[in-house]
């Protein structure tokens, strides 16, 4: 999947949270419909058979209840994409990332062929599924994904992150087997556009105490005896990306300016990044992996961010000013192939019950806005659950992909409505958790009547998305409409 990751450590965030956020992009000519769902322990499998792969193994005992984005066509397989278990844990699954000739000549991914002959292994379809049910922490969510790559292996390139309320760990796949992991620091963001990232490992920390690094037990040992290491300085420390990373002529072009751009938001007088004395430029191979913001990022600034399309630089795709085989130069983050983006946030300040949420946006990024809904619940809103395989407006998500459709081809004159739609919705969102969140705090609630009434807050929240998403699908139609190249009319003449 091509996707872009946005990770933000608890003392970067606005309130204190971890929050972690990937859009899912399907790949081209690809567009995946998908739905927010809850897995019940007794509806968890007791043994697991990858659809892609063939790969099958037993499960442990004692699944969680878990939050997921499931395909509403499983032909392929779950692709559960990211979700939150009742141990206030979060995951999302799977940011693919790149690799070089040398590290696939040592321990290649393993392959699987149309033709039915697989070696097997596992993949973004079966990640969420395997892992996120049975981790009570970010770091056990490294050491089960880790023990099963061992163990079984990977048939692609993978980045992951693993989130609780007190930090953020992600994880690279390396080879068919082996693997790093750096916890994200408490201050800092992260951003990953479909790349090997990492750019800085401690392998002593690694075999040592781990607290920040972690890895495949013979990693170093591989890296030694390949001569994998680029580094010309010793004293800079090991740095992952130059080793087994990539930095191809295809990665400038559709990678690293999604890094940049994110970087160049969050950061926009830290560094020039703009003309020709930039210190740095949308194809350069060492933006840095992680970076202190200058001021705390909400989750209004991470949805402008996996939206953007180079507002503001020479290379917007719906640009007007400015020379023009400069638009579209580079691929957006915001993209007509996402399928859902999905952003996890596990707040400090209040208690485990209501602590967790999973905001929401399906369809491109550029024509939607993000939707909170609490996970400690039993069941989601129809109209974000609709498993609906073809179009039909009772789903979020094809309303989501009909406006975007809309929008996109007439972005001038339905840009206005983009915008109320994505505030509205937004603060809608912001009213109903600080209404909930009182009402709770006020209240003496058993667990099922918590969960009853997190439920009517993300009820509340669906009708009104429903609502002024209709409205907002109304507006766009007749914009479009009105621009119809077929349009005559007797005044015209």
């Amino acid at each position: 999947m091509a996707c872009t990751t946005l990770l933000v450590g608890k003392k970067a965030s606005y309130d204190g949270a971890t929050i972690v956020t990937r859009s899912e992009d399907a790949p081209t000519d690809i567009f995946d419909a998908k739905h927010f769902a809850v897995v019940q322990p007794e509806d968890q499998p007791k043994r697991y058979k990858a659809v892609i792969s063939g790969c099958e193994f037993d499960l442990p005992e004692n699944p969680m209840r878990y939050t997921h984005l499931p395909n509403n066509d499983l032909k392929d397989g779950i692709w559960g994409a990211a979700g939150i278990n009742a141990a206030n844990v979060a995951m999302t699954a799977t940011e693919t990332i790149t690799s070089n000739a040398r590290v696939q000549g040592i321990d290649p991914i393993l392959v699987n062929h149309k033709d039915g002959k697989k070696e097997g292994g596992l993949g973004e379809e079966d990640f969420v599924t395997v892992v996120l049910p049975y981790i009570h922490s970010a770091r056990e969510g490294v050491e089960r994904l880790g023990q099963l790559l061992e163990e079984h292996g990977t048939y692609e390139m993978n980045g992951m992150a693993f989130q609780d309320v007190e930090e953020i760990w992600w994880l690279e796949t390396i080879g068919g087997h082996h693997w790093m992991a750096r916890r994200v620091p408490d201050d800092a963001y992260v951003v990953m556009p479909n790349q090997l990232g990492i750019d800085y490992f401690d392998f002593e920390d690694a075999y040592g105490e781990q607290k920040e690094f972690m890895c495949s037990a013979d990693l170093k040992e591989l890296t030694e005896r390949y001569h994998l290491d680029l580094s010309m300085d010793p004293e800079a420390g090991f740095n992952p990306r130059l080793a087994y990373g990539s930095k191809a002529d295809s990665d400038h072009l559709y990678n690293t300016p999604r890094a940049w751009m994110m970087l160049r938001h969050f950061n926009p007088r830290t560094y020039l990044w703009d003309g020709p004395e930039a210190d740095f430029r949308p194809e350069d191979d060492d933006l840095p992996w992680a970076m202190v913001p200058e001021c705390k990022i909400t989750m209004e600034e991470i949805k402008w961010a996996l939206s953007s399309h180079y507002q503001g630089t020479p290379y917007d795709c719906y640009g007007k000013y400015g020379e023009s085989n400069q638009r579209g130069r580079y691929r957006p983050i915001g993209i007509s192939r996402q399928n859902v983006t999905a952003y996890t946030q596990i707040r400090p300040y209040l208690p485990e019950a209501i602590r967790s949420l999973q905001w929401l946006s399906f369809g491109s990024n550029v024509f939607n806005a993000i939707v909170p809904f609490y996970t400690n619940v039993k069941t989601t809103p129809e109209y974000v659950a609709h498993p609906a395989k073809s179009v039909t407006t009772d789903s979020f998500y094809w309303t989501n992909r009909i406006i975007a459709a809309l929008c996109d081809a007439h972005y001038q004159k339905t840009d206005k409505y983009v915008g109320r739609y994505q505030e509205a919705v937004q603060a809608k969102g912001q009213a109903l958790l600080a209404k909930y969140d009182a009402k709770f705090l006020a209240g003496q609630y058993s667990a099922e009547e918590t969960q009853d009434l997190l439920e009517q807050s993300n009820e509340e929240m669906a009708d009104f998305l429903r609502q002024v998403t209709n409205q907002y699908l109304d507006k766009v139609l007749y914009a479009a409409s009105c621009e119809m190249k077929n349009g005559y009319a007797r005044s015209d003449n």
